[in-house]
């Protein structure tokens, strides 16, 4: 596996690539990997002959008061997870390789009004920051395939939509959000929890299991968020929202939806987690 930190280089390996014919995908991460990030890899060489996995904590998509410094960064433990996997190349740039006119200076690319609800809300300017460096991204590697998790859904549908309204050859695929034994959304953040919040944290997904299960027994999706909230904390979270969307463009659900999406996002201590559950009506 070749460790790479400078574009140019990155891009003397694609085209050599490219040259030969090989389908190329790409896992952007911000490292400190675990197995839902190892999953992605191992499905991206099940669709492309090279694999490229980008290690970059993109201070863009963080806000003021957000964990950037603290947010863990386990770059050799993660470069030899990557090479058990035989992953092609581990692309992990430093910020002045990236931005290299600074951050303020940087052309933003935005996808508007889907990027403004949800977690946009509660973090504005994030997903601003996450399209930017994704796009640049793409730009570098120009993979036919680019693969990520569905636990951030807000993440991936604003992703497809950055492909599709910019005309970007790539397909874009998501896989099922990997959890531990108990539920809990794997995620770089969980080693933030207490022992006591751990403890309290698969109360998220159980409460997106009660409101699915209460769906599908025809109560209204208004109503059900106005009672997830008392039950996050019942179980000791602080909810930041619970939403009943349709699942292809995160519209607040109809009665005519069938394919929904119920997104959450909530706090223990000052570790915010998030998670969504598919329904089917």
């Amino acid at each position: 596996m070749r460790h790479i930190t400078q574009i140019a280089d990155l891009r003397s390996k694609i085209a050599e690539w490219r040259s030969a014919g090989e389908r190329i995908a790409l896992v952007p991460t911000m490292g400190n990997l675990h197995q839902g990030h190892l999953a992605l890899v191992q499905a991206a060489q099940q669709h492309a002959n090279r694999v490229v996995v980008s290690i970059f904590v993109n201070p863009l998509q963080f806000g003021a008061g957000e964990d950037l410094d603290a947010y863990p960064r386990t770059l050799e433990q993660d470069q030899q997870q990557l090479a058990a996997l035989g992953c092609d190349v581990l692309f992990a740039p430093p910020v002045s390789e990236m931005y290299p006119h600074g951050q303020t200076a940087q052309t933003r690319v935005e996808v508007p009004e889907l990027s403004d609800i949800l977690c946009g809300a509660s973090r504005p300017g994030h997903f601003v920051g996450v399209t930017t460096v994704v796009c640049k991204l793409f730009n570098m590697v120009q993979p036919n395939v680019a693969l990520f998790g569905e636990k951030d859904f807000q993440q991936l549908l604003i992703i497809r939509r950055m492909v599709a309204d910019l005309n970007l050859p790539i397909d874009i695929i998501g896989l099922p959000t990997v959890r531990e034994a108990d539920g809990l959304a794997l995620s770089s953040r969980n080693r933030y929890l207490s022992a006591e919040e751990r403890r309290c944290a698969p109360g998220l997904y159980q409460t997106l299991c009660s409101v699915s299960r209460a769906l599908q027994t025809g109560m209204s999706a208004a109503g059900l968020e106005q009672l997830a909230m008392p039950a996050l904390r019942l179980a000791g979270l602080q909810p930041d929202y619970v939403a009943v969307r349709a699942a292809a463009t995160l519209a607040p659900a109809t009665p005519a939806d069938v394919e929904l999406v119920i997104v959450a996002a909530a706090y223990l201590g000052r570790t915010r987690l998030i998670d969504n559950l598919r329904v089917r009506r």
